[in-house]
């Protein structure tokens, strides 16, 4: 707990309080969930709490999922059980549904996109969420979702579940019927009351705002859900498929799961490697600053008075031995983007610092010479030739200089060249330019700002072809003076063939 700094409450759960807090050597920021070791052992729900720790270890493990609130650590207290998970402080879609309204299809076709690719992450790790709704679909500051709270996820790998359980009015019929097994096939029945819920702000099944929960559930396994005429064909094709009470017939669920929702007429125009990488603009963005959430002004700490006699022992302590965790791929990350991150950035902050002040000497030195352009380049050097090494380069009419950091330039004269390359040439996945020398040898230039690297292939050959015809110009003035001209030659071999 001392390797963080705990920031405001930010939600309360059944069992505990959700925090925003800092990793103190990183200084990361997270959120931290903590449940009450007395409050869960008063509910019974030692079982539900082990199972969210296995889910979130499943679906942090391996490749990184943008659409889910991941967990790095795990560990508790003697009083607390703690999961530090992604900090999403822009509120939930249950919320936000408050306060904006029923959102148009446009708008749900945004979430619904970004939610696919979060259950497809956990249905490809076997996992079946079971509580898909819009108040378990939280925001981040710029407006895109993650799916959260793991409580009720199952895995099926081995076996499929049968229990009844999740938010009814977003069951699926084989979740409300009594020993039916069941897995990923539940999701996507409750992804379509959830986009029903995002178009008309209720579910599907509690049209006339009935409480009544046996009444939900009753519809939910009998009625036929009638689509409002204002629904786009394309809209109604894909609830009808979702909110199949058949599974074999439910979109999702015919053998090639996601695909299947992903490859509807709905999704006509989405590009879904632009959605993983969260390109599209979301429609809504949280208020900064904000707690955006309904409770705001109500969220406290639990009354200790609830849990007064209940006591602890060794044996309650016992079940969560195995509870601390760190994934070490997300944790890599952590250091990846603070630690290295500013390390990187000192360290680049010093070489500007230097180069400019190169630079500067450089501008100074050659503001009265012949020379034609000058900067930073790599050059194409080390052992093998393997390895890119910044120079600063000085190209004069018959020479280039390249400047190594402390040491004497390297000298490449025109007169050695036998060829700049006409155009950039593809060398270790970089457009560079090849010189090459007479002897045969080769100096390979890159850099990462093209506009330049092309400027420098330019002048270059300019040089090249001034130097040359330079050096073809002063062998003809030779030869007239030294008589070696191809017409003194020819006067010569006449004369000697005539005996004169």
């Amino acid at each position: 707990m001392n390797d963080f700094s705990v920031h405001r409450i930010i939600g309360r759960g059944g069992f505990g309080e959700v925090y925003g807090c800092r990793k103190a050597d990183t200084g990361k920021m997270y959120a931290m969930k903590c449940l009450d070791k007395k409050r869960i052992k008063m509910k019974q729900g030692e079982t539900l709490a082990l199972n969210e720790r296995i889910m979130l270890s499943l679906v942090s493990t391996g490749q990184d999922c943008p659409f889910i609130v991941c967990m790095t650590y795990a560990f508790h207290t003697p009083d607390k059980l703690c999961f530090i998970l992604d900090l999403m402080n822009g509120g939930d879609l249950h919320y936000h549904l408050s306060q904006h309204g029923v959102f148009n299809e446009s708008e749900m076709k945004f979430y619904a996109a970004e939610v696919i690719l979060g259950l497809e992450h956990m249905h490809r790790r076997y996992i079946v969420y079971r509580d898909l709704k819009p108040a378990n679909i939280l925001l981040d500051e710029h407006g895109h979702v993650r799916i959260s709270d793991l409580g009720l996820a199952c895995d099926f790998s081995k076996k499929k579940p049968h229990a009844s359980v999740g938010t009814h009015g977003y069951m699926a019929p084989e979740v409300l019927s009594k020993g039916t097994a069941y897995d990923s096939s539940a999701d996507w029945f409750s992804f379509g009351c959830m986009l029903y819920k995002l178009l008309k702000g209720h579910s599907p099944f509690r049209q006339h705002k009935t409480k009544d929960k046996h009444e939900i559930d009753r519809m939910t396994l009998t009625m036929n859900v009638e689509l409002p005429d204002a629904f786009s064909k394309e809209l109604k094709s894909l609830l009808e498929g979702l909110l199949q009470r058949d599974v074999d017939k439910r979109l999702g669920c015919k053998g090639n799961g996601a695909d299947e929702v992903k490859e509807h007429n709905f999704f006509a125009g989405i590009d879904w490697q632009q959605v993983y990488f969260q390109k599209y603009t979301p429609p809504l963005i949280p208020p900064r600053g904000e707690v955006n959430a309904a409770d705001a002004f109500d969220i406290g700490s639990f009354d200790e008075e609830d849990t007064k006699g209940i006591k602890l022992g060794d044996q309650d302590q016992e079940l969560y031995k195995n509870f601390p965790l760190v994934i070490s791929e997300r944790w890599q990350n952590e250091v990846a983007e603070t630690v290295f991150e500013t390390i990187n950035f000192e360290a680049d902050k010093a070489e500007h610092k230097k180069k400019a002040k190169q630079k500067k000497l450089f501008d100074l030195d050659e503001k009265e010479s012949d020379c034609i352009l000058h900067g930073y380049i790599k050059k194409l050097g080390g052992p093998w030739n393997s390895s890119w090494q910044m120079r600063y380069a000085k190209l004069y009419p018959n020479r280039l200089e390249l400047h190594p950091d402390s040491a004497k330039p390297e000298m490449v004269f025109m007169d050695q060249v036998d060829e700049v390359s006409p155009e950039l040439i593809q060398v270790k996945n970089e457009q560079c330019i090849v010189i090459t020398r007479i002897k045969d040898s080769k100096i390979i230039l890159t850099n990462p700002d093209e506009i330049g690297l092309k400027e420098w292939l330019t002048s270059l050959k300019s040089a090249h072809k001034l130097s040359q015809e330079l050096l073809g110009s002063m062998a003809r003035k030779a030869g007239k003076i030294y008589g070696t001209d191809s017409n003194n030659r020819n006067a010569i071999i006449t004369r000697n063939t005539n005996g004169n």
